[in-house]
């Protein structure tokens, strides 16, 4: 497995992937950088250099150096990228006798040392796309126009020729999937499995009844600018009282949101910073807030606080367009407001509002189901080991048709 993220950072997924394979009978080495997610700063007790080999229960873990920004500079993250997508090939001793590599793409650049590999070693690679690129760049806000189509222009061939030579490619919304096809990905080697939540005890699920007077909504996770969280306050404004929000997370645009939330008088609204999921958990909210800008790539994506919600067994009021939205629609787990807009936002919460106690339980259980049967960790990597599985096969199959 090739991953920027990994213990001790806040990284479920590429956590959990390699513990999960593990317990299910593989051998499974890891190969990562130094840990500095989110504030990009080194924790305490590492020092960055080549060649570190750490156990991490059954696993082994090798580390990597990499530049360390996670700044608002596009120069300094993208050469946080690069470093560790080019550092990785220095780790090749450590993985040349694997079946596959698995690749978490939260940046693409991590398939760049497994793409070489493929190329002049053989060693088949999965890819697991998690931001479609160049999108997630060019439309962060970090560049300028000019700047996007540049960047765009050059990343495009090289995304091409990533998703063609990948023995399995995974999405994780639908329309990600048609993407990664009209952009070279080999059909039949294209999977949509469902990121998934940290499992959570059944007990966590909130059912109706368990509720005051007034709707109690909760953000949890990043505070940036593409959640867009502005659009959420003022939203609020225009429904007045007989709502609370609690927001957990932090981000570069928590002081912001702050001064509008004093700004527009909502005392209702109250932010806690960064907290165990335990205490999101225990926080009793009849609805989860899930909202991100109206970008094209944003309605190709599920983040991940929409499966940590329907985990709980929490019905969404969701601010955005695309495949969660759908999923919202056609599985009855919330309302749906349109992104940007904060009469739609306000008209969604009072129709959460309105709803009685055994519409809300419905929802709540419309929640749990769906999160069992597709976004499950055990579904997930189900499916995962599947595609992994099949690659390793296919790599199998062409030597054997190379021997004969």
């Amino acid at each position: 497995m090739v991953t920027q993220y990994f213990t001790p950072e806040n990284a479920p997924i590429p956590i959990s992937v390699p513990e999960e394979l593990a317990k299910r009978g593989h051998d499974v080495r890891v190969v990562t950088g130094y840990p500095n997610y989110p504030h990009g700063k080194l924790f305490p007790g590492y020092r960055q250099r080549f060649g570190v080999t750490e156990r991490h229960g059954s696993l082994s873990v090798r580390r990597t150096p990499l530049w360390i920004s996670h700044s608002r500079n596009p120069f300094g993250r993208m050469l946080n990228y690069v470093s560790f997508g080019l550092s990785v090939l220095s780790t090749y001793r450590h993985m040349r006798d694997v079946d596959v590599i698995y690749v978490y793409a939260t940046q693409m650049t991590a398939s760049i040392a497994p793409l070489v590999w493929s190329k002049f070693r053989g060693i088949p690679f999965v890819l697991h796309v998690q931001d479609l690129w160049p999108e997630s760049i060019t439309g962060s806000g970090m560049i300028g126009a000019r700047a996007g189509k540049l960047v765009s222009a050059v990343l495009s061939p090289w995304l091409r020729a990533t998703y063609r030579s990948a023995a399995g490619v995974i999405a994780i919304a639908p329309s990600m999937a048609a993407t990664l096809v009209e952009r070279g990905a080999r059909r039949d080697r294209v999977r949509t499995i469902y990121n998934w939540a940290p499992r959570q005890g059944t007990t966590q699920v909130q059912l109706s009844g368990q509720r005051c007077d007034c709707l109690r909504l909760v953000y949890a996770g990043n505070i940036g600018a593409a959640q867009d969280l502005e659009t959420v306050m003022r939203g609020l404004a225009l429904v007045g009282d007989g709502v609370t929000l609690d927001v957990y997370g932090e981000g570069i645009r928590e002081g912001s949101v702050r001064e509008l939330a004093s700004d527009l008088g909502l005392r209702q609204v109250r932010f806690h910073g960064r907290v165990s999921p335990e205490e999101i958990a225990r926080s009793g909210a009849d609805f989860h807030i899930v909202s991100l800008k109206d970008l094209p790539v944003f309605r190709m994506t599920i983040p991940s606080k929409f499966q940590a919600s329907l985990a709980l067994g929490v019905p969404v009021i969701a601010s955005v367009a695309g495949d969660l939205a759908e999923i919202v629609k056609e599985e009855n787990v919330g309302f749906v407001a349109f992104p940007g807009d904060a009469e739609s936002f306000a008209e969604a919460v009072r129709k959460a509002a309105a709803t009685g106690p055994s519409e809300r339980e419905a929802m709540c259980l419309a929640a749990r189901r769906f999160y069992e049967s597709h976004m499950s960790i055990d579904a997930g990597v189900a499916a995962l080991e599947d595609v992994l599985i099949g690659a390793a096969r296919l790599r199998e199959s062409m030597e054997l048709g190379a021997e004969e």
